[in-house]
């Protein structure tokens, strides 16, 4: 609740001053970025800005913390004089984990889960799970979803009342540590 009288606060006195937001995204694809359909950007993410043009983001894909997408490799400007730029592509449902880069003309396929941390230097396929540096290999998310479906029930499952957005109480932050404890894990809408 705090939260958003804040924000709603901040947006009437912006717009009393005539403080015009111009958000990444839209910057971005002035450049020529293209973005998919319900696409969730989380902050300090990297879309490389002088190269934008070059990258290309399909329908429902995240991009959590500190995501870095490289369309363009300066390395090569000191020995020749230019910089080598390729296209770099993500299908659509792409979850990529917290502080990862995505290097230049990767293709990600879709239907895939980049862990926290990742370096992705090479194609991903369809229907898969990388993480580590270099990525690598983990399971097919397919396989990944149904055992994590396979761990949820009627205790350690929660709706939006219990995320930081909708003020949780203390109390049900506790229950939620409680069940997360007895089951192992918590689910949240």
């Amino acid at each position: 609740m705090k939260r958003k009288l804040i924000n709603k606060i901040k947006t009437i006195l912006k717009r009393l001053l005539g403080i015009r937001e111009v958000s990444m995204v839209d910057e971005l694809k002035k450049k020529g970025f293209t973005i998919g359909e319900r696409c969730n950007i989380q902050p300090e993410c990297i879309i490389d800005y002088s190269h934008s043009w070059h990258i290309t983001l399909g329908d429902d894909v995240t991009l959590a913390p500190r995501v870095h997408i490289l369309a363009h490799d300066a390395s090569t400007w000191t020995f020749l004089g230019y910089t080598k730029v390729k296209n770099t592509k993500i299908g659509n449902r792409v979850f990529i984990g917290a502080s990862s880069i995505i290097l230049p003309g990767v293709t990600i396929g879709n239907d895939v889960i980049i862990g926290a941390g990742s370096v992705v230097a090479k194609d991903i396929p369809d229907n898969s799970i990388f993480a580590g540096n270099p990525a690598k290999f983990i399971t097919t998310t397919s396989e990944y979803i149904e055992k994590e479906r396979q761990k949820m029930n009627g205790e350690n499952c929660f709706g939006r009342e219990f995320s930081e957005a909708n003020d949780v109480s203390m109390e049900n932050k506790m229950l939620m540590k409680r069940m997360a404890e007895k089951h192992g894990t918590a689910f949240a809408e």
